[in-house]
């Protein structure tokens, strides 16, 4: 995609948001060019799996990540469904990631296929023409392709490489932030859920111009103290720096579900599956987890948890589902309608765990 650069020379600080375009689906077509121009789903095997990415091609059919495997062969029934294969998107991912901090950058990585990279004091020139370079050394070295924003800060750099995706790079010059935001919903701005949107549209705010527009007293009779920091996003102000050494205190997956969910083997495969997902995560960072527990989200929107604690810290994905499926059968749900299902992780340790494959062939199923 695109971009004008302004004229002038002056230098600044400024942040790039890379995301892999549908990166499980990418590799797969990549490794397999029969999948070209196919519809295509990364999933489990089992029919109740969730889809944890979708190619472009499958996504004007409905088909997305997050929502279950069933579901998506409704809406698609040619889907080409592939199993996901953690252990080479870690290997792409760590190829990648080389290149983002190739010429010396910082870097801090979100997930697997995304990452906020320092683009140090440059113009903006010179921050469009780097982030260009380093979208097309991915393309060249991995073959897939790398969607960027960017922008004087993180929030305006993260939603702008989500505007123009696949393949694309968007810049948004100094100054430019906030006319930038205005049009989008507010449910866009960091720190604004669906709940706040809600509460956002009984005082007749639907933008992100529109708190951005909120005096100081009005941001915190809505948010509360953080009030003037939320409206400050929202003007496009964002001087949080990009954090290669985040201290990581717990990890979690969670997916919302289109339907409401009553079958309670539905949400064991669902476990199942963010247990991986979980795993795979606190493998990246090289850590254990001490805590396991599970979040709920019910049909009337009331949110509860559970969580246990482990005799041993582990990166398994096996006992990790064990541990959430004890918490999931002390929720004791009978058949009450699950709008979301999370799985979290904390009392984190760095250290090397014993290593075994996610899921063992000998059992542990529970």
């Amino acid at each position: 995609m695109p971009f004008e650069a302004p004229t002038g020379h002056l230098r600044m600080t400024f942040v790039a948001h890379f995301d892999i375009d549908a990166f499980y689906a990418s590799v797969a077509v990549r490794d397999d060019p029969s999948l070209q121009g196919k519809p295509v789903a990364i999933a489990g095997r089992h029919r109740r799996a969730v889809v944890l990415t979708a190619s472009y091609e499958a996504r004007p059919y409905g088909v997305r990540s997050a929502i279950p495997l069933y579901r998506a062969l409704e809406l698609c029934p040619q889907l080409v469904v592939v199993p996901p294969d953690m252990q080479r998107y870690k290997a792409i991912s760590r190829e990648v990631f080389v290149i983002f901090g190739a010429r010396g950058h910082s870097v801090e990585g979100l997930s697997l296929d995304e990452a906020f990279v320092d683009l140090e004091e440059m113009t903006f020139e010179e921050a469009c023409a780097c982030a260009a370079a380093i979208r097309a050394e991915v393309n060249a070295h991995t073959g897939l392709t790398v969607s960027a924003g960017v922008a004087t800060g993180k929030l305006v750099a993260k939603i702008a490489s989500d505007g123009c995706k696949p393949d694309g790079l968007l810049a948004i010059a100094p100054g430019d932030e906030a006319a930038f935001l205005a049009p989008l919903p507010a449910g866009r701005l960091w720190g604004v859920g669906p709940k706040t949107a809600a509460r956002l549209q009984t005082f007749g705010i639907s933008t992100i111009g529109q708190i951005a527009a909120l005096e100081d007293a009005q941001a915190r009779t809505i948010f509360g103290s953080w009030g003037p920091s939320v409206r400050d996003l929202a003007r496009g102000i964002d001087t949080r720096a990009v954090e290669p050494e985040r201290e990581t205190k717990s990890i979690s997956s969670e997916v919302t579900f289109e339907y409401d969910v009553r079958d309670e083997r539905k949400l064991i495969e669902l476990l199942r599956e963010l247990s991986v997902e979980v795993a795979e995560k606190l493998e990246r960072e090289d850590c254990t987890a001490s805590t396991v527990g599970i979040k709920i989200k019910r049909a009337d929107f009331r949110v509860f948890g559970r969580q246990t604690h482990l005799a041993e810290p582990t990166r398994e994905a096996r006992l990790i589902y064990r541990a959430a499926l004890h918490c999931l059968r002390r929720a004791h749900l009978a058949g009450t309608p699950v709008r979301l299902l999370g799985l979290r992780v904390a009392s984190l340790a760095l250290g090397d765990a014993k290593q075994i494959s996610l899921f063992d062939p000998s059992g542990g199923h529970a």
